[in-house]
């Protein structure tokens, strides 16, 4: 068995260092143009990559809090410490970040790992449950940037018309939908619901019927872990919601170094400074929103990009400031990455 976990560590491992490669391989620009906008970033790069230590602290500290959540009153198993849950946050997005379909690599490297600590019923469990709680806050997220918005055309900051508002409905009952759907995940659980949903696919019936016949009982168990969290432990779902949502709000100040280092700072001041943060906030939950309705893409390539020099257009900023963002942020992930992958091979 331990050389089995060995075994697919290296393969998670390989996966992401090819990953490394093909983005590097897969910029729009050319290496000259590459240098030029990261001595342009210059010391900025420093805060860009390192709120991503504080953003992957509240990811940690939100799976944290669905973990202990979901073990409840069984003290027959230790939770595990935070830092390996903050390593494993890491690894398990940079693999994500790998993968098509953002996940195929990331969640199952988390179950695997986190059988090491607990039982693989409670370690699949969890890793479901902080996963649903990732899309739940994504949706929140989008949600409430509508109002941000709305804020800002209150304030004539922004313009509002009949193609916006129209644009702005779409998303305002796209969350209120996925609100309902997740709703029922977390009260009756989710696992049995996918593999119904799997058994429909043709070709995919019989592979379906055996793993269920096989596992039944574990499928059972493990969608009542998932339907617990929120009806035993209020406390742990919605401050492992809260947490996950700020993150998203952390994650947007990457996005404002990169306007004040172009000198866009709306007049400056506290007042100005407040408002690009919000514009930042827009720009990360328009990107994020597209890129994420077309996730099936292998690191996501050129969504992000397409996403990020839109929302910026759609602020009244130049396309240039679009791709520069979106070039530094493609440089983060890389560079997120290749720490995923080395914090994959310390052992504990």
């Amino acid at each position: 068995m331990a050389w089995s976990r060995q075994r697919l560590n290296n393969l998670f491992f390989i996966l992401g260092v090819v990953a490394c490669v093909v983005m590097l391989l897969t910029f729009d620009v050319s290496f000259v143009e590459l240098w030029e906008h990261l001595t342009h970033a210059g010391y900025w790069l420093i805060p860009i990559i390192g709120v991503w230590l504080l953003v992957y602290g509240l990811n940690a500290w939100s799976w944290m809090s669905v973990i202990k959540g979901n073990l409840g009153a069984d003290n027959t198993q230790q939770l595990p410490s935070f830092w390996r849950i903050y390593r494993l946050t890491i690894t398990g997005y940079a693999l994500n970040y790998a993968t098509p379909v953002g996940g195929l690599g990331g969640e199952p490297y988390r179950i695997m790992e986190l059988s090491k600590d607990i039982d693989k019923e409670h370690a699949t469990s969890s890793v479901i449950l902080y996963a649903m709680m990732h899309f739940f806050a994504h949706f929140w997220f989008w949600f409430l940037s509508i109002f941000i918005y709305l804020l800002l055309v209150v304030i004539g900051d922004l313009p509002i018309n009949t193609v916006i508002s129209t644009t702005l409905g779409i998303i305002v009952l796209f969350c209120l939908m996925a609100f309902y759907l997740f709703s029922k995940g977390y009260k009756n659980g989710l696992v049995k619901y996918v593999l119904g949903l799997i058994a429909r696919i043709p070709g995919l019936k019989r592979w379906t019927l055996k793993l269920w016949a096989r596992h039944a009982d574990a499928i059972e168990n493990i969608d009542k872990q998932i339907a617990s969290l929120h009806h035993q432990d209020k406390k742990a779902f919605y401050r492992s919601l809260v947490l996950e949502y700020f993150s998203r709000v952390v994650q947007s100040s990457e996005v404002m170094f990169m306007l004040l280092l172009f000198g866009i700072d709306c007049g400056g001041g506290l007042g100005g400074l407040t408002i690009t943060f919000l514009h930042s906030i827009l720009i990360v939950s328009f990107t994020t929103l597209f890129a994420n309705l077309i996730g099936f893409l292998p690191m996501q390539i050129g969504v992000q990009e397409g996403g990020f020099v839109l929302s910026i257009a759609a602020l009244g900023l130049s396309a240039a400031l679009g791709i520069f963002v979106s070039i530094i942020c493609r440089v983060r992930e890389i560079i997120w990455i290749a720490i995923g992958m080395a914090l994959m091979k310390i052992k504990e």
